[in-house]
């Protein structure tokens, strides 16, 4: 049985990885802050209350792990906000974005890993990065900046797990533009927050978006290779 573990799983590609996944017969628990219908495993969580995740992680393994062949975790959920300059927004914006962005998924992989140490089946960890974290944008400070710090902790992970017994291969992927409701979010910012606003519209007018459900599907089959390890730790969904 293989199981897999998806944070974000309400809405946009989290959603979509869930009924993909499921609809391949695969065991899919789903994480979120809101429930959905359309999941079937689900538990209800605010991955910004960090001090309950490790918790979280830990009872769907016990749960599982007597029966399962493969275990993945999947790092979706995220935020783009707070957008705006540098000096324009507030200390607990700051605070909420870093806890859902990086805090959360590096809470999560480091209570999957530990809880996992002796189990010999496939582990998987990918984590939805995004360009951002290797590029700069105006007005996406905290965002960029807890994307970059994702991508960072997932190529430390790679390092360590190359001694590990029984290795879990991490991954930081970036998904590309997909049309979901941080797309709107983004076009319905300000100017003067978000200096690059103009381009956002343009990728929607234009038909430039992908939409969630061909980016899960992309992402379904990259873990369905055989050579998936090869593009650890860093891999851009576009390049694949």
């Amino acid at each position: 049985m293989d199981i897999y573990i998806v944070t974000g799983a309400s809405k946009g590609l989290g959603f979509e990885l869930c009924q993909q996944l499921t609809e391949r017969g695969h065991e899919v628990i789903g994480v979120a802050r809101t429930k959905t219908s359309g999941i079937e495993k689900f538990i209800e969580a605010d991955l910004t209350q960090t001090d309950n995740l490790e918790d979280t992680i830990h009872r769907i393994i016990e749960e599982y792990e007597q029966k399962a062949t493969s275990f993945t975790l999947i790092n979706n959920a995220g935020t783009v906000e707070p957008i705006g300059l540098i000096g324009t927004v507030t200390a607990r914006q700051m605070e909420q974005a870093i806890a859902l962005n990086l805090t959360a998924p590096m809470v999560l992989s480091n209570a999957f890993i530990s809880k996992l140490k002796s189990f010999r089946g496939q582990k998987r960890i990918v984590s939805i990065s995004s360009g951002a974290g290797r590029n700069a944008y105006e007005g996406w400070g905290v965002y960029c900046t807890t994307k970059a710090g994702l991508d960072h902790f997932t190529r430390v992970a790679a390092i360590e797990q190359q001694s590990a017994t029984y290795p879990v291969d991490v991954m930081s992927i970036a998904p590309g533009i997909i049309d979901t409701g941080m797309q709107e979010t983004i076009r319905s910012s300000d100017a003067s927050d978000f200096p690059l606003l103009d381009r956002f519209v343009d990728y929607k007018e234009q038909g430039k978006l992908s939409s969630a459900e061909e980016v899960a599907g992309k992402l379904i089959a990259l873990l369905d290779r055989k050579d998936f390890r090869s593009f650890c730790p860093i891999a851009d969904i576009r390049e694949i």
